[in-house]
Parts: C-alpha cells; structure tokens; sequence
C-alpha cells in the first residue's frame, strides 16, 4: 500500500515509476529497467532493503534512498555505510520524499557537455585528479566512481584544500542540512577514503584533525 502511495506522488511530480514488492524483484526489475533512482524499504520481503542495497552498491552508483521505520542512529549509519544516499524515516511525508528524490537526481545529473579544458586546469592531491566541467574524479590515472553525496563532499574539499572544516560545517555547506545527525558526515568521509587512499587505515589525502574535523591535503601556507 505504501508503495503505490510513494508511486503515485512520484508521478505525480513527472517521474516514471517501476514498483517491486519484494527485494528479488527489485533486483529484478534494476537490471531491467535501469532507473536514475532507488527508494528501497528496509524492511522488503525475500530480501531486505540492505542486501539490496549493497548489491545495487557493487555494480552501480546510482542515488539510493532507504526508508525505514527504525529511527536509531546506528541503523541510519549501517545504511549510509552500505551505500545509501540518502534515509528517510517512517512515518514520513510523502512530498518530502518527492523532494528528497529530485534533490538526489538533480545531482547526480550527467555535467553539460563543454569543451575539454587543458590538463593543467585539473585539480590534483598526491595521484588523485579532479576536473571541476565534467566532476569525474581519477586516482592514478583510473576514473573512480561516487555516490552523489560522496561527489558533493569530494569536490567541495577540492574547492577548500588545506581547510580544517568541523561535522556541522560540512554538513550546511556541503548540503546544507541545518540539522541532523553529524556521524553521518564520517560515514562519507570513510567511504571517500576507501576510494581515494591508497591506504584507507592510514590517510593522506582526507585527514582527521583530531577534536575539531577534516583537512583535505596538507595545510595550506
């Protein structure tokens, strides 16, 4: 029932919607269809939200929002670990998971096509480049692959390297979310760092300053 009243408010707002009533099916049917976004019920039958969520992980970085109806911090966490994008919290308001959905695809919209830019307007720390057109990112020369929040984190530490930034700083100007949970900001950190180091245990690039936040690259001068 839920999942033809999310449905309905998701056509509503224009978008085309596949539903599958269980986590087979859902699967099933990303293989089949390809969709630009996933809304996953924990809680689906034959094969919860989570396991298809790090399935979906492993093979694509398309947005994920999970819906659940436990609302403690390390399940939210265990989420945003495996891959989520983003959570929502049942009961909740359909029009803000419409909402939440068209902030998501808006991201993770492919750039513009533009001219290609000289090497030299590449950003670079240690082997890790970024080219702020296209927003790709590569580690030693190999194209890496990030969520849309994961991209958004990324490429604003990009923009400020050298600059200590605390949780709830990053939290309002990476997204600016004014409220919420700022464990989520470390889940993102660690998943950047399994990308981007070449030891994720022992950063170099993504640093900890212990006791007020993050630093992305050496401090600067």
């Amino acid at each position: 029932m839920m999942a033809e009243v999310i449905a309905s408010y998701l056509n509503h707002a224009g978008m085309l919607v596949a539903v599958a009533s269980d986590g087979v099916m859902a699967l099933d049917g990303f293989a089949a269809f390809n969709p630009d976004l996933v809304i996953l019920d924990r809680m689906l039958p034959r094969l919860d939200g989570t396991h298809v969520c790090r399935k979906l992980r492993e093979q694509s970085s398309v947005p994920i929002i999970l819906v659940t109806a436990l609302g403690e911090q390390d399940d939210r966490i265990h989420g945003l670990e495996l891959g989520a994008d983003d959570y929502v919290t049942k009961p909740f308001s359909p029009r803000e998971l419409v909402l939440r959905a068209q902030a998501l695809l808006r991201r993770s919209a492919p750039a513009q096509q533009a001219p290609p830019e000289p090497p030299s307007h590449l950003q670079r720390i240690e082997d890790v480049t970024f080219d702020p057109t296209t927003r790709q990112v590569a580690k030693a020369g190999k194209p890496l692959r990030f969520t849309g929040r994961e991209r958004d984190l990324l490429e604003f530490f990009f923009a400020n390297p050298g600059t200590t930034f605390r949780k709830d700083e990053l939290m309002q100007r990476v997204w600016q979310w004014q409220v919420g949970d700022s464990s989520m900001v470390s889940v993102y950190v660690r998943r950047l760092r399994e990308k981007i180091e070449t030891d994720p245990a022992n950063p170099t690039i993504l640093i900890t300053v212990w006791g007020v936040g993050y630093r992305f690259g050496p401090t600067q001068p």
